[in-house]
């Protein structure tokens, strides 16, 4: 017998390529448990399937940056913060920060569908009572090409585990220009913010000017570093919530180009922060 629940969570994490770098990422979670049913003619009951398997997975890959360890140019070693993620393709980064905030995975590549397997793995190994076998489906969101942006962040101030300096989110963007949906807006947005890293100025070390940048915090779980190229990063001078995003977009869009502007930044799937302004 076969119990399924689509759509049960999201999962919001980063992971490296050697194609894109730093990859901001969010998916749907699918999971389908098999098992006996009991003498009350249930498997498992679904009001519990879902805090069962989100504890799982906040454990496990959430809000982490996932690391293939076997890709080439890319190493891992142990620091005072904890670990030491260096990389050289696409471009060059450390990430120093607490064990928690990796995920290693013994893999040349980051794909969804292994991911998902690699996932009903560690869910199966704590299963429920007549839970046999778990498996896990991770799926994009459907957005049209150009509509929505992927970035990486860490916000130092939050209680939970957004504080981890390099997890990301894949989102949609909305613009309105003087009511209208401004989709030229949206796609020159969307292109500049793709896989990027949104910093705040304030955890900035050195120089905005200088060739690669470094930030660094300490939070609740520890002590945070990351190191990567100029280019690869927007400065925003407040911490990177999707309120600020929101706010941020919104104002830069009403001073370059006018008008009422009003902005709908996603976090993820389902959730983000509307602003509005005007020049």
């Amino acid at each position: 017998m076969s119990l399924f629940v689509h759509s049960l969570t999201a999962l919001d994490a980063s992971y490296w390529c050697a194609e894109r770098g730093l990859v901001g990422a969010s998916w749907q979670v699918d999971v389908e448990l098999d098992g006996e049913l009991g003498e009350d003619g249930m498997l498992f009951d679904f009001g519990e399937v879902k805090p069962w398997a989100k504890r799982q997975i906040d454990a496990t890959l959430d809000h982490t940056l996932i690391v293939p360890t076997q890709m080439p140019g890319l190493s891992v070693s142990e620091c005072a913060e904890g670990l030491c993620v260096r990389t050289q393709l696409p471009w060059p980064m450390e990430v120093r920060a607490p064990r928690q905030a990796f995920t290693l995975l013994p893999w040349s590549t980051i794909e969804p569908q292994r991911l998902g397997r690699y996932l009903g793995e560690q869910l199966g190994k704590r299963p429920p009572p007549r839970v046999g076998e778990v498996r896990v489906q991770l799926r994009e969101e459907p957005i049209a090409p150009g509509f929505g942006y992927t970035y990486s962040h860490g916000l130092k101030r939050h209680a939970g585990n957004c504080q981890r300096i390099a997890h990301g989110h894949r989102s949609r963007l909305g613009i309105w220009r003087d009511g209208e949906l401004d989709e030229a807006l949206i796609q020159r947005w969307c292109a500049r913010l793709a896989d990027i890293y949104l910093a705040d100025r304030a955890d900035l070390v050195g120089s905005e000017e200088d060739e690669s940048l470094r930030f660094a915090y300490e939070s609740a779980q520890g002590q945070f570093r990351i190191r990567l190229p100029r280019e690869r990063v927007v400065l925003m001078p407040f911490a990177t919530t999707v309120e600020q995003i929101a706010h941020w977009l919104a104002e830069e869009t009403a001073l370059a180009h006018g008008g009422r502007i009003r902005v709908q930044a996603f976090e993820g799937i389902g959730k983000g922060a509307t602003a509005e302004a005007k020049r």
